[in-house]
């Protein structure tokens, strides 16, 4: 029997190398990770710290730096993460030679509830609580406001934090019993009285236009209402 060398040389070529893979997944799998690099998308006013992020980073109620790759659950430090009210998106990474990175999307305050309980309004309309870290510059909310039902005074404050007139010049939004909204302006002393939040931006551009003409004659400090609830006009109360 004539014996192929080149198979023989062939076999053993895979032999050396599925042992060499073999060594090198387990001797992979043995290392440690090294302690998390956390890093911040956005926004550089920090809600939420580095050293609270940190201490969300556990496993089996314990750090997960110097643990073996093998036992680190990406997943579960993510869900551990999300599940932060201050924290709008997490991902965590790891590198082949256990380097874990996460990446932190913090929730973006568009207003603060300053009612018997306090706490901000995000960019999509849920609830945010304070940090002790930082305080956003944002219109307060006052008045009837219920924190499972955000949707009507979500909709007044994201037009403020949309429009460049309304978030220079607002500073209180204030939500009546009825639904209807009110709002105060930095420097001026009148009420600017909304009513409903049909045809917004209608409204929004009578007010412009009116603003702009009493800024023009200095009128400005004369009135104490200013209202928007009727079609096509805007009525407004002397002092």
């Amino acid at each position: 029997m004539r014996i192929n060398k080149g198979h023989i040389k062939l076999m053993i070529l895979l032999i050396m190398v599925s042992g060499l893979f073999a060594f090198s997944s387990v001797r992979n799998a043995k290392r440690r990770v090294s302690a998390p690099q956390i890093n911040f998308v956005g926004d550089d006013n920090l809600f939420i710290t580095h050293q609270a992020v940190s201490k969300l980073l556990i496993q089996n109620e314990q750090p997960i730096a110097n643990k073996p790759k093998e036992i680190i659950d990406l997943k579960y430090l993510e869900t551990a993460l999300n599940s932060n009210p201050l924290i709008k998106e997490a991902q965590v990474f790891m590198s082949v030679d256990g380097v874990i990175t996460t990446e932190i999307e913090q929730k973006q305050p568009i207003a603060r509830v300053n009612t018997n309980a306090s706490y901000y309004i995000d960019t999509e309309g849920s609830y945010m609580p304070l940090s002790a870290n930082y305080s956003a510059r944002v219109p307060l909310v006052t008045g009837t406001v219920v924190k499972n039902d955000l949707q009507n005074v979500y909709k007044i404050a994201n037009k403020v934090y949309t429009d460049e007139f309304l978030k220079q010049h607002v500073v209180e939004i204030h939500q009546n019993e009825d639904k209807s909204i009110e709002l105060k302006f930095r420097l001026n002393d009148f009420v600017v009285k909304v009513g409903t939040l049909k045809q917004l931006d209608k409204k929004i551009n009578n007010l412009k236009a009116f603003y702009q003409m009493a800024y023009k004659d200095k009128t400005l400090d004369s009135y104490r209402a200013v209202n928007l609830k009727f079609d096509n006009q805007v009525i407004c109360t002397k002092k």
